[in-house]
């Protein structure tokens, strides 16, 4: 049985978190909050493998930004609308993350972060070097388009409503999926996966159905930031956005719901506020990292889901 808080009790809190979106663009700059989002977004879906399955995974960019070139290139040069783009991203995420699922999900521990990282370091040479995504200078001015043909997404408060629309909806999904029969079979592999099989359960194809899954949304995010930004670069497909997305899971809460999404604002929000100190914005990234993994074990929404789950905010 799950055991999620009753809807009637999580519906005020999800409501409050729906308002406060809602108008934080009248109060913080639209585009801040909207790469916020989109990393929200990536480490939830990083989390669904880390947090609940288990599974390190050091090669979750090659999804992230496969998914944006894809996204990119069929908006510019294909002139395809933005949902279709963003399926035909997600769909090249998904397929990329069966078949890196398929092989890496037969080992376990650093071996499985390691031929990960390795798959990850291949897409990224094949990012360099195909013509469709123009190496060094990535796939830029990739246009927003119109929203089913009728939503002008050039326009900035359409754009950031669209994302947290997707953004919610996609957080919502992976609510249900943690919380769901499939995801207590998912947290049984990580907390004793021999016994998960000595009750019957195929692990593999559990770990394999995860991996998918958060790969996809991982794409998801991907194609987002491509439209809000209009560019697809190496940056999206590097190792350091691999890194970066470990750094904002443990940052907010492994296992937790909206830890990650927390631990990618604050992340964001750091780059931000120090950009115009160069390089040395990663040495303050990892003073505070350092700080907060000494002052909250569980990262910061970790911390406080006890008492959250006390009142039947979180599952």
């Amino acid at each position: 049985m799950s055991n999620a808080p009753p809807p009637s009790r999580q519906t005020p809190f999800i409501l409050a978190l729906l308002g406060l979106g809602l108008v934080l663009p009248f109060i913080f700059y639209p585009v801040f909050l909207m790469k916020g989002l989109c990393f929200g977004l990536f480490a939830a879906a990083f989390n669904l493998l880390l947090g609940y399955v288990g599974l390190l995974s050091f090669g979750h960019a090659m999804f992230f930004g496969w998914s944006a070139y894809v996204t990119a290139f069929t908006a510019k040069e294909w002139g395809l609308t933005p949902e279709i783009a963003i399926l035909l991203g997600v769909a090249t995420a998904a397929v990329l993350g069966g078949v890196v699922g398929w092989l890496a999900i037969r080992r376990q521990g650093i071996y499985f972060a390691m031929i990960t990282l390795a798959l990850a370091q291949l897409g990224f040479f094949v990012a360099v070097q195909a013509p469709m995504t123009h190496g060094e200078d990535g796939i830029q001015g990739v246009p927003r388009g119109h929203l089913f043909g009728l939503i002008d997404l050039s326009n900035t408060m359409a754009m950031y409503y669209f994302v947290l629309a997707v953004f919610v909806l996609s957080l919502l999904f992976l609510y249900r999926v943690v919380n769901s029969p499939f995801g207590q079979v998912l947290k049984a592999i990580r907390d004793n996966e021999p016994r998960a099989i000595s009750l019957g359960y195929e692990v593999s194809r559990y770990k394999l159905i995860a991996f998918v899954l958060s790969a996809a949304f991982a794409g998801l995010a991907g194609s987002l930031k491509s439209l809000v930004f209009q560019l697809a670069s190496l940056a999206d497909v590097s190792w350091h956005m691999s890194g970066e997305v470990v750094l904002m899971t443990l940052l907010g809460g492994v296992g937790t719901v909206l830890g990650p999404t927390v631990g990618a604002f604050l992340v964001v929000a750091i780059q931000d506020f120090f950009a115009g100190i160069g390089s040395w914005v990663i040495i303050i990234q990892g003073v505070i990292f350092v700080i907060c993994v000494l002052l909250f074990r569980s990262g910061m929404i970790g911390v406080l889901a006890p008492w959250l789950k006390r009142r039947g905010i979180t599952g």
